[in-house]
């Protein structure tokens, strides 16, 4: 909901030190969390190209929060605030250090708010790697930003039409993991797949970096999902102990599958699998207790594995980095789940005077909306770029590697 602002001797310093804390440790998950965990993937003369487009993104998205993204989803929109915030935020003019957010400091909701802006954008980036130009990059996250995350983002948490509704998205399974898992599957496919997939071998060149990066990515988590309560009491610390049942859960079952399959457990996979239960978990994480998490981070592993499958062997679509498997799936089945293990008799906090039908109803209309919303329109930005600038690099720049034809650089000298 969009905070109320009120004046400094409201604050609550115990819930300002816990938001302070989640904010740098989301901001942690990208940079360098994603970073060397999307870096460790690609191919080794793909690694700098990756680390700079999430670096790029952090410091544009900033900017472009303080230019205007945060008021037009938390400013107040008047006659459209359904469906668009309003102008009275752009540059935050009258921001002050005793200007509140609720019991915070607006400076603090202002951060925090913007570490989900930035990941959000930088998530897709495993869409497209090792194949489009930089320069569109930042056209295309820029433009996704302000067309796509914006609106969405108000509906859901800045009082839009959405909120209205009831819909249920504690930290982002919607606004987030759906939202940049679908813009990253159209990217994948109007781009087209990389050079010699799916029949080349495309593994990741360092795994020591994936793993070091996944335990970033599940370390911010906490704040990112706990950080979501806004309060430092018992709302968060189940959500933190949920997140990290259903990464746990997410992780082994996946490991499992594999396991069965395949002869042998791989690092990758169970590092996979934490993500698709960190995901799947994050719009039920401050709804649902610890039987939620469990069936939840479950699911991830088991839907998310086999989605990954169905994506690049069945319909050969090359989502480099399976951000549509793990991240758009595992979305969408949390964010569903949400409805039905946030019910008092699964263990979760209630649905008030909601039945779990009604619920599950609401939670399908927002993501279906999400998924029509985010696709329709990273299609046109994706589009009407590629006619003016181009989105794909050559052939030869793709032989090459990103590294040194959009950097004139190399992450490994002695290769």
């Amino acid at each position: 909901m969009m905070p109320g602002i009120v004046f400094g001797d409201d604050l609550n310093q115990a819930n300002t030190s816990w938001i302070l804390t989640s904010t740098a440790l989301v901001l942690f998950m990208t940079i360098p969390g994603l970073s060397l965990f999307y870096g460790g993937l690609v191919r080794s003369k793909n690694v700098l190209s990756v680390l700079m487009q999430c670096f790029a993104i952090t410091c544009m998205v900033s900017l472009l929060w303080l230019l205007g993204a945060y008021s037009f989803i938390f400013a107040d929109g008047g006659d459209w605030q359904k469906f668009l915030g309003g102008a009275a935020k752009v540059l935050m003019l009258d921001l002050g250090t005793e200007t509140l957010a609720g019991d915070i400091p607006e400076t603090v909701f202002f951060m925090f708010q913007m570490t989900f802006a930035i990941i959000t954008p930088a998530l897709i980036v495993g869409g497209f790697a090792e194949r489009m130009r930089f320069s569109a990059m930042l056209w295309f996250s820029g433009l996704w930003l302000l067309l796509v995350y914006v609106p969405v983002c108000h509906w859901i948490w800045g009082g839009g039409w959405l909120a209205d509704m009831g819909v249920k998205d504690f930290a982002g399974g919607i606004v987030i993991h759906v939202n940049a898992g679908v813009a990253a599957l159209v990217a994948a496919l109007v781009l087209g797949n990389r050079r010699g997939f799916p029949t080349t071998a495309m593994p990741p060149h360092n795994m020591t970096m994936v793993v070091t990066g996944a335990g970033m990515l599940w370390v911010g988590w906490f704040g990112f999902n706990g950080g979501s309560a806004l309060t430092a009491d018992g709302s968060a610390g189940m959500a933190i102990l949920v997140t990290h049942i259903a990464a746990a859960a997410g992780s082994l079952t996946w490991m499992t599958i594999e396991w069965l399959r395949f002869g042998k457990p791989s690092v990758l996979g169970i590092v996979t699998g934490m993500v698709a239960g960190l995901g799947t978990i994050t719009p039920a994480s401050g709804f649902v207790g610890p039987v939620g998490g469990l069936v939840i981070g479950m699911t991830a592993g088991f839907v998310c594995f086999y989605a990954t499958q169905y994506v690049k062997r069945r319909l050969k679509i090359d989502d480099s980095l399976d951000v549509f498997p793990v991240h758009g799936i595992g979305g969408i089945f949390g964010s569903i789940l949400t409805g039905v293990f946030a019910a008092e008799s699964f263990g979760g906090l209630g649905l008030g005077d909601v039945s779990i039908s009604e619920q599950v109803g609401v939670q399908a209309l927002a993501v279906v909306v999400t998924i029509i919303w985010s696709a329709v329109f990273s299609y046109v930005i994706l589009k009407v770029l590629d006619s003016l600038i181009g989105l794909r690099v050559t052939a030869e720049e793709e032989t090459e590697g990103l590294d040194i034809t959009q950097h004139e650089e190399t992450g490994y000298h002695n290769l």
